[in-house]
């Protein structure tokens, strides 16, 4: 069983889910990439977590595509462009991806990442999609703790989630952000918890694989998930890759392995910007 995070205001949602960045653009992988949504969301991946972004529509198509007749077992989610993130063009930009992902409604729309138009418009947006049962929760994805600050003053007290980069090379949120969004009762969502496949298979990650019998980067996904309040959406375009993931959300990670990790990985010891991909 995968474990669950909870969003504010009660909804659970698998720690585990899968993203689909660079799925859905080259069409003789379609199919295949069809089929390993649906074989997560089977396995207890259910969130599935796309961008109108992402192959400029093609990826939404794609991942709506695959739900016909899983719609109801997952927890989708979908990305506004920031410059989409007026109160108008929110709605307008989530019609189209509703459209694309052949859905009623999202279970939580992000604002990609901090554009110019103001929070309390976007918010304004978001609000009105609720309303109109377009979407069930809102959330936000690369703001930094200066950033959550102004969205909680501009009203954004509904704010579900903060989606950023994390892995163990990645450490830099630990500092502030993470910490922030903790007290505020707002979970993270890992994107790139592998680092898209280039974190290291050597060092502390391969011993520590080796001791466990699986893949290193089995182990970064558990390390990223090792935390209660964070999901880890990585991408999977193969069953078997998967299969993996969903292993190594069972994957326990004991106080050597974490002292390891933190020998070569280091914690931040200052503030640092949030990075992006």
């Amino acid at each position: 069983m995968i474990k669950t995070v909870t969003l504010p205001g009660g909804q659970q949602v698998p720690a585990l889910g899968q993203g689909t960045w660079f799925m859905g653009e080259q069409a003789p992988r379609r199919a295949q990439e069809i089929e390993a949504l649906r074989l997560g969301i089977d396995l207890g991946a259910s969130l599935i977590d796309t961008a109108e972004m992402y192959g400029d529509g093609r990826t939404e198509s794609m991942v709506g595509e695959a739900l016909v007749g899983y719609r109801d077992k997952a927890f989708l989610v979908s990305k506004v462009y920031p410059h989409n993130a007026s109160r108008r063009g929110v709605v307008e930009a989530c019609e189209r991806s509703l459209k694309r992902l052949r859905t009623d409604r999202l279970d939580l729309y992000l604002l990609h990442w901090r554009g110019s138009h103001p929070f309390e418009d976007t918010i304004a947006g978001f609000e009105a999609l609720q309303a109109a049962g377009k979407i069930r929760h809102w959330g936000v994805s690369n703001l930094d703790t200066d950033d959550m600050e102004e969205l909680l003053d501009a009203g954004g007290g509904a704010c579900a989630v903060n989606q950023i980069l994390y892995n163990p090379g990645r450490r830099g949120p630990e500092f502030d952000l993470i910490p922030f969004l903790e007290e505020q009762g707002i979970p993270v969502m890992a994107y790139s918890p592998i680092e898209q496949g280039r974190l290291p298979r050597g060092g502390a990650l391969g011993s520590i694989a080796r001791k466990h019998g699986v893949d290193p980067f089995q182990v970064a996904l558990a390390w990223v998930m090792r935390r209660p309040d964070m999901i880890a959406i990585p991408k999977a375009g193969k069953a078997e890759h998967v299969r993996a993931n969903v292993a190594a959300a069972a994957l326990v990670l004991d106080a050597e392995d974490l002292a390891a990790i933190d020998a070569e990985f280091r914690p931040p010891a200052r503030k640092r910007s949030l990075e992006m991909l």
